[in-house]
């Protein structure tokens, strides 16, 4: 055969050979996804933070003014209402309050009361000094009212009540400067709810503020 033919053929079966191999690569390169994803992968769902329930104020007819937590101050003592909650003192939920923390069926004066309210609390000590005492003197320094001339009458945790800066139910606590707790303490009640301010007396200071006004 002719040795131009040869070359010549060849050099068409090279260019043929060329433009098909660009065109697998252009058509691989097309068909590449932009990111990979591996199989199996979990892909998470966007979350959406829930909001925390702080009372059930509405339930009894309270609108609120201002939002928890709430801070009054007074004498060295900051104290801060973190969440209210107000119960039927023959409900379920407090059946289990009274179990697990040894909760009586009165308070100091309520012999039978109507409502049970669990409040959870931040005490910090702003003072110099130690700050010492029990659920009875929160409930002499820190004043929550509902209603005029009602009280709401602290509730002792038997089941806790040895244990100092206890932070589930609280009662006897020892804070020194600068050192804050956060714990719970109940109460009774058998007033009505007109409105809800909180109240602070301490070494001759006076602070308030009301959650529902009057």
């Amino acid at each position: 055969m002719n040795k131009s033919i040869v070359k010549a053929a060849l050099a068409v079966t090279m260019l043929v050979s060329g433009v098909m191999g660009q065109g697998v690569v252009t058509t691989a390169a097309a068909a590449k996804p932009a990111a990979t994803v591996k199989p199996n992968a979990t892909v998470k769902p966007a979350t959406t933070a829930v909001p925390i329930m702080r009372d059930n104020l509405s339930k009894y007819g309270l609108k609120k003014d201002v939002e928890l937590p709430v801070t009054v101050e007074a004498g060295g003592l900051s104290y801060t209402l973190e969440k209210v909650m107000i119960y039927d003192f023959k409900s379920p939920e407090v059946k289990k309050l009274q179990k697990l923390y040894g909760f009586q069926n009165m308070g100091g004066i309520l012999v039978n009361p109507k409502y049970f309210v669990w409040t959870k609390v931040t005490i910090t000590n702003i003072s110099k000094n130690k700050l010492i005492g029990s659920g009875r003197t929160i409930e002499n320094m820190v004043l929550l009212r509902f209603q005029d001339g009602q009280i709401l009458d602290g509730i002792w945790p038997a089941n806790r009540a040895e244990k100092t800066n206890d932070k589930e139910a609280l009662w006897t606590y020892n804070l020194a400067p600068g050192q804050k707790l956060t714990s719970n303490l109940a109460y009774a009640y058998n007033g009505e709810f007109n409105y809800f301010v909180m109240r602070t007396f301490n070494n001759g200071k006076i602070s308030e503020k009301y959650v529902v006004k009057e």
